[in-house]
């Protein structure tokens, strides 16, 4: 597998430290509100890296954290906390808050068919982690008490932006919110490990430290619980593309001024998906969850497609057009599978160019795009139904669209609806199949015949960019 680095911008063949063994980490949620589709889109391409990994023979061990303290308003260690934020919002604790918008995070990702990861770790519960890694930084000059708060001196590090090509002053502002001054830094680009003091003095989750009651950074939180569950070397780290900087960045400079070794092999960042306006962003008041897209009639599955016809490296524009056009896909590709008989047994000889395709689109950098037209190939190429069924399952334990699901649930309503029991769908595929054959022979009076021939059957065929669909009527 090719799989583009972020750190070093460019593609490189993924090897992982320990062969046959993948160590992942992705950034999860600050649940102090639900996700929007934006926010999800990110999970969703790693779900599906995770999963083909996983089909490539890979023993993968994911963990992803749960931000439940230290997120503030601002990237840049400024304003009030997200989880506060919420909880006055709402009228209830933080960690109220924080156990309702965990269970909907997790609610709305089993709709869109993304796996839980392996280890899920709130923020809370790596207090003593946090401590330790933090007061080895401090003995070892990588950090700094400055104002009643610990601090990371970025002056130490040989080099700090590394994963942008931009200059340090569009890095230093280019964050959220507006970067506000903090005299107790003594450079601009260093940031909060512990705070004790800040610009508001009711947080309402504070611990013991040796350096007064306080409560951690956000950033410190990510380095201690993958170091804590994959070790001090780790292979892949995910994560959407507004995350780099500041956070993945900071991630990098602590966990690496720690070890004394480099750290993550490769960074996976899924960029931002858009509205015609711009970034989507719950600050902005877009708030398009998948709740939402389920109240207007829309699939969950729907929306998955709609993200991978995209690669996860290219901005996506959301539209209500686009997810209608995203809809009409889907339907026709289920109603084509559920065409499909399951007679006849697995041409394994035939299934291996057709296999060849998917892993190659997969393999050249998570191409989703050309993974779904590998399975448009399928449906298309000359082998046996049970050949295509079979290929469809496959492609799908890493693609997570429920096709074979939604097929079968699809062929219970047309069979409940005209007391069909399916038999003669054989047939009727057979006839569907010469008649394509005419038409592409140009013998359209035997095309003809054969449409009239099965609308005696009371069936409806309609021809699609990619192929005939036949339905009861």
């Amino acid at each position: 597998m090719e799989l583009y680095n972020s750190l070093s911008h460019k593609k490189e063949a993924f090897v992982p430290y320990e062969p046959g063994k993948v160590s992942m980490y992705t950034c999860g949620p600050t649940v102090y509100h639900f996700a929007h589709i934006g926010n999800l889109r990110s999970y969703l391409m790693e779900d599906v890296l995770e999963k083909y990994l996983r089909y490539a023979g890979y023993d993968v061990t994911r963990v992803m954290n749960i931000t439940d303290v230290g997120h503030l308003a601002s990237d840049a260690d400024t304003g009030e906390d997200k989880m506060l934020k919420g909880a006055r919002r709402e009228h209830k604790t933080v960690m109220e808050i924080a156990q309702f918008y965990t269970d909907a995070f997790f609610a709305d990702c089993a709709k869109l068919n993304i796996k839980t990861p392996d280890v899920v770790q709130p923020a809370t519960g790596m207090i003593p982690e946090y401590i330790q890694v933090i007061t080895r930084l401090l003995d070892t000059g990588y950090a700094y008490l400055a104002g009643g708060n610990v601090y990371f001196d970025t002056s130490k590090l040989a080099k700090y932006y590394v994963f942008n090509d931009h200059d340090e002053e569009n890095l230093a502002v280019g964050v959220r919110d507006s970067v506000e001054e903090d005299a107790n830094k003594r450079n601009k680009a260093d940031f909060v490990l512990w705070f004790t003091k800040s610009k508001f003095e009711d947080q309402a989750l504070k611990w013991d430290s040796p350096w007064g009651v306080g409560y951690p950074g956000w950033h410190i939180e990510c380095s201690c619980i993958s170091m804590k569950y994959l070790g001090e070397r780790l292979d892949l780290h995910c994560g959407g593309i507004d995350n780099a900087f500041p956070h993945h960045t900071n991630e990098i400079a602590q966990s690496e001024a720690y070890l004394g070794h480099p750290w993550c092999k490769y960074w996976f960042h899924v960029h931002h998906l858009n509205t015609t306006g711009g970034k989507m962003s719950k600050s902005k008041g877009e708030f398009l969850t998948v709740s939402l897209l389920e109240e207007k009639g829309f699939d969950p599955m729907v929306y998955r497609l709609f993200c991978l016809q995209s690669h996860y490296r290219k901005s996506l524009t959301f539209s209500w057009e686009n997810l209608e056009n995203a809809k009409a896909a889907y339907e026709k590709l289920v109603a084509r599978i559920a065409a499909l008989t399951e007679e006849g047994t697995v041409d394994e000889e035939g299934a291996k160019p057709l296999k060849a395709r998917f892993d190659e689109a997969l393999g050249n950098d998570l191409n989703t795009s050309l993974g779904v037209t590998a399975l448009y190939d399928v449906l298309k190429a000359d082998v046996n139904d049970a050949t295509k069924r079979a290929l469809i399952a496959s492609f799908d334990t890493v693609l997570g669209l429920r096709l074979l699901e939604h097929a079968a649930a699809l062929q219970e309503k047309e069979q409940a609806a005209t007391g069909a029991s399916g038999e003669g769908d054989g047939e009727i595929q057979t006839l569907v199949d010469e008649r394509a054959a005419a038409k592409k022979a140009k013998d359209f009076a035997k095309a003809d015949a054969i449409r009239a021939q099965l609308a005696e059957m009371g069936v409806e065929v309609t021809d699609t960019p990619q192929g005939p669909v036949w339905k009861r009527v």
